[in-house]
């Protein structure tokens, strides 16, 4: 029997899909899942969720808890799910987007690179390394399976910060993307073989293969660049598209994300650059709104005890994982892991995401060597960011904030040094003690 812990157990929603995936397979079925969170009612709705998934898959003894106290929760745990967000929607992304405007810097998605993902990181890595300390004490060997963003800042500084405890970060922009592709061109997912390799949301399809029935394959790279050449894709993936086009290979994350990780798509004075490939600016905090009604409508459905709570299984890593680790039986998955030797073209020790086999033995990275030098030159502008980042939250030197946004290739594409400055003084005052003390 394993016991899997979620940590932010609140996001009822994902936490539902994640407990859906864990608990359809019938391996898994004797698990003990434990929930914990800051907010007491979203707790509580984790908790109805959760027994309400074993009812409707015959589960009657499901064992489950729900508890404020995270110590409790981690206690004994074989696998650690991290989901939160630390200071939530309000204020701490709220602050995140309405600063930044005051200065005329516009964002779309704020939670992985730029300023919005710098001062997430911020706040986030801390809370990580809070946890991964109750985990030394409580779970020493427990795997961390993270999807808070920002990844592949978490994701580094966990790794650097604490090489003792077993992590893997997850995404599902791999699985999303592959599938898309895969429709964008009439095919069916199960035929395609692909290899995918970067940094988390900045990852590239090395090859995007169709197998044949004499056991040959098909390329399928020069029927994307062909679509890329002649304007096929949909106009809300524009900029990925524009990317492939320039740089010959697809990247992982939607456009929405990858727009504002450079400096070629949203500029001062260019509304024209944002028409033209349909950049929806302060896009998140639409989808935060959604996601709240969500979760509203889904509580109001738990009020009926007579109503079947749906079941469905998502594309997400995490059971998949749990699944491998317990039975043996090897699987693939994309994760976030150290840079050891991994890909030769980026900094050693950075996180990267890569192929990883799991089996008994847990995580295990495949070995990527050279990445092609205009993407791996693509990604190091995101690595210095993230570098920078990671040393801000690690050593407390509010200087390295400053440089981490001053590298940005969007904060940098928009604002001067010294107006750079004065926005990071202005969110660290605004985000008050969501932040620690930073000399």
């Amino acid at each position: 029997m394993a016991k899997i812990c979620l940590v932010g157990a609140g996001s009822t929603v994902f936490a539902q899909n994640i407990l859906s995936d864990v608990l359809s397979n019938v391996e898994l079925q004797d698990s003990e899942i434990s929930l914990f969170d800051i907010d007491p009612e979203r707790l509580v709705t984790s908790e109805t969720v959760a027994r309400r998934i074993g009812t409707t898959l015959g589960l009657p003894d499901l064992k489950v808890e729900a508890t404020l106290d995270r110590r409790q929760a981690l206690r004994g745990a074989d696998f650690v799910i991290l989901m939160m967000q630390v200071g939530g929607y309000r204020p701490a992304t709220v602050t995140d987007f309405d600063v930044p405007k005051k200065y005329g810097l516009r964002q779309t998605i704020g939670d992985t690179l730029g300023i919005g993902g710098i001062f997430r990181a911020l706040r986030t890595i801390p809370v990580i390394l809070e946890i991964i300390d109750d985990m030394r004490e409580v779970c020493p060997d427990a795997l961390l399976m993270n999807y808070v963003n920002p990844m592949a800042m978490n994701s580094w500084a966990a790794t650097k910060a604490a090489p003792d405890i077993r992590y893997v970060g997850l995404c599902h922009s791999v699985q999303e993307t592959s599938g898309y592709l895969a429709r964008s061109l009439g095919e069916d997912i199960a035929d395609i073989d692909f290899t995918c390799a970067g940094l988390n949301h900045v990852a590239f399809f090395l090859k995007f293969e169709k197998r044949l029935a004499d056991g040959s394959r098909e390329d399928l790279y020069p029927r994307l660049r062909a679509m890329a050449a002649a304007g096929a894709f949909p106009v809300e993936d524009s900029v990925r598209a524009a990317v492939l086009h320039r740089f010959g290979h697809f990247v992982t994350e939607s456009s929405i994300h990858f727009s504002e990780y450079n400096s070629w798509f949203i500029k001062p004075n260019r509304p024209d650059l944002v028409a033209r490939y349909h950049v929806p600016l302060d896009q998140y905090p639409v989808w935060c709104e959604e996601q709240i009604a969500d979760w509203h409508r889904l509580r109001a459905e738990l009020a009926d005890p007579d109503k079947p709570l749906e079941v469905e299984q998502s594309n997400e890593y995490a059971a998949a994982i749990i699944h491998s680790m317990v039975t043996g039986k090897p699987s693939l998955i994309y994760g976030n892991v150290r840079n050891d030797r991994l890909i030769d073209n980026l900094v050693e020790g950075c996180a990267v995401e890569v192929p990883c086999h799991v089996d008994r033995n847990g995580i295990q990275p495949v070995r990527m060597g050279k990445l092609p030098p205009q993407l791996a030159g693509i990604m190091r502008t995101n690595v210095n960011v993230q570098e920078m980042a990671v040393e801000a939250a690690l050593t407390g030197k509010r200087e390295a904030i400053y440089q981490a946004a001053m590298l940005d290739p969007h904060t940098a594409a928009e604002l001067s040094l010294d107006e750079i400055v004065s926005l990071t003084d202005d969110l660290i005052a605004a985000h008050g003690d969501l932040l620690p003390a930073y000399r």
